[in-house]
C-alpha cells in the first residue's frame, strides 16, 4: 500500500491538468488507502477549494503564486504522504515560465514523480532551463507520448534512465450507448463533434468553414462543439473568441448546421455525445502539443478522428486510425470528412491503442514507478 499526494490545478477549477489529476487520483486510490491528498496550484481568480471533494480525494492545501510561504507549506504536506505526483505546464505555477516550482520541488523528502504535460520543440532559453531544472529535481519524469520523451532527448539535457512513458488515462464513459442522444436534436443527421474547452488556436473557426465546403454534398452532416471557454480565455478577453464564432455561422448561413453548446458537461452527457458522433474533428491550430486527452478518448472511444498535424495526432493517428491535415486549412478538412463518411464499410479502431489506456492500468504503471524510486532512495 502506498499513499500519494498530488500538486496540480485541481477541480473547481476547470482545466486538462485538473481533469487529469483528479482520473489518476482516483484510480491510484486502493479500497485500503487512505484518500489523496491534494495540494492545489492556485491562481488568483481561482474558486476556494473545499475540504473534500469525494470519498477518495481530499484538498489538504494550496500553493499561491508569487507567496514563498505557501510553497514551504505545500512541500512539507505533500512530503507527509509515500510518494508525490507533480503536474507540470509552464503556465500553472508563479514566476517567470513558472519558476516558483523549482523551491517547491527541492524542498520535497518524499520521492517524487513530475509528469511533463508540455515538451517544447524550441523552448526559449530559459524555459529550457526551467524544465531541466524540474526534470533534474524529480525522482522520475513522465512524459505521455514517444513524441515527448524523443523531444527531451533532442532538445533538453534530461537524464534519460528517468524518463518513462506512461500514457494519457481515458475514462470509461468512452463506451456510453448512444441510444439517448440525438445528434443536436437532429436524429436524421450524421454527427462532427470538436470537445473540450475552447479559446483560440483550438481552430473551430476552421471546422466551420469546412462545413461551408461540405454544405454542397453533406446535406446531412451536422457539427457540434461542445465545451466552455477556458477559464483563462474569459478573463483575458471575455467570450469575444466564441462570439467570432457565431458570427461566423450567421455570416456563412450555417445556423442549421453548426451547433455551439457552451455548457461544462458532466462525464455521462460527454460520452453520450462522444458515442453519438461519427467524427471527430479536432482542428487545432497549435504545432507543439504532445499530449491532448481529447485525441486520446476519441481513439479509444473508436472514433474517426481528423486532425491537424500537431505532434500527439501524427504519432497516433500514424497507423491509419484517422485522418492528418494541414492547419488552417477547411478544404482539407472537407476532403477528409468527405471520404470518411463514404468509404464502403465501417472501420472499428478500438484496437488501435497497443496499450490498455484505462485509468486503473494507467494508474498501475505509476504506482509501480513510484515504488521503482522509493527503492532506489532507500538503497
Amino acid at each position: 500500500m502506498s499513499s500519494f499526494s498530488y500538486l496540480s490545478t485541481y477541480p473547481p477549477t476547470r482545466c486538462g491538468l485538473a481533469t487529469f489529476t483528479q482520473a489518476l487520483a482516483t484510480a491510484l486510490v486502493g479500497p485500503d488507502d487512505a484518500r489523496a491528498r491534494i495540494v492545489r496550484a492556485m491562481d488568483h481568480d481561482d474558486a476556494p477549494a473545499i475540504a473534500a471533494l469525494g470519498t477518495r480525494s481530499a484538498i489538504v492545501g494550496e500553493l499561491h503564486r508569487g507567496d514563498p510561504a505557501s510553497g514551504r507549506d505545500a512541500a512539507r504536506t505533500l512530503s507527509a504522504s509515500d510518494a508525490v505526483i507533480v503536474q507540470h505546464e509552464y503556465g500553472i505555477y508563479g514566476g517567470r515560465d513558472g519558476e516558483e516550482i523549482l523551491p517547491v520541488l527541492a524542498a520535497l523528502t518524499a520521492p517524487s514523480i513530475v509528469v511533463l504535460h508540455t515538451v517544447l520543440p524550441a523552448p526559449t532559453a530559459h524555459q529550457r532551463i526551467v524544465l531541466e531544472k524540474v526534470a533534474q529535481l524529480a525522482g522520475a519524469v513522465v512524459v505521455m507520448t514517444e513524441t515527448a520523451r524523443c523531444l527531451l532527448a533532442e532538445h533538453y539535457t534530461v537524464d534519460a534512465a528517468k524518463v518513462s512513458v506512461i500514457p494519457h488515462g481515458v475514462a470509461d464513459w468512452i463506451s456510453v450507448p448512444a441510444a439517448s442522444v440525438p445528434t443536436a436534436a437532429h436524429p436524421d443527421r450524421r454527427g462532427l463533434l470538436t470537445w473540450g474547452l475552447i479559446g483560440p488556436g483550438k481552430g473551430i473557426e476552421w471546422g466551420i468553414r469546412a462545413m461551408a465546403v461540405l454544405a454542397r454534398t453533406e446535406p446531412e452532416l451536422h457539427y457540434l462543439v461542445v465545451g466552455q471557454t477556458h477559464p483563462k480565455v474569459v478573463e483575458r478577453e471575455g467570450e469575444a473568441y466564441r462570439e467570432s464564432l457565431q458570427r461566423l455561422i450567421v455570416e456563412l448561413g450555417l445556423e442549421e448546421r453548426v451547433t455551439l453548446d457552451g455548457r461544462y458537461l458532466d462525464a455521462h452527457q460527454l460520452g453520450e455525445h462522444v458515442a453519438a458522433a461519427e467524427i471527430v474533428l479536432l482542428p487545432y491550430d497549435t504545432r507543439e502539443q504532445v499530449t491532448s486527452g481529447v485525441l486520446a478518448e476519441a481513439v479509444a472511444a473508436g472514433k474517426d478522428v481528423v486532425a491537424t498535424t500537431f505532434p500527439h495526432s501524427s504519432e497516433l493517428l500514424a497507423n491509419g486510425v484517422g485522418a492528418l491535415v494541414e492547419h488552417e486549412d477547411p478544404a482539407g478538412i472537407a476532403r477528409a470528412v468527405r471520404a470518411i463518411l463514404h468509404r464502403s464499410a465501417p472501420v472499428d479502431h478500438r484496437g488501435a491503442l497497443s496499450t490498455d489506456v484505462s485509468w486503473p492500468a494507467v494508474a498501475a504503471q505509476y504506482r509501480d514507478l513510484a515504488r521503482g524510486i522509493r527503492v532506489e532512495r532507500s538503497a
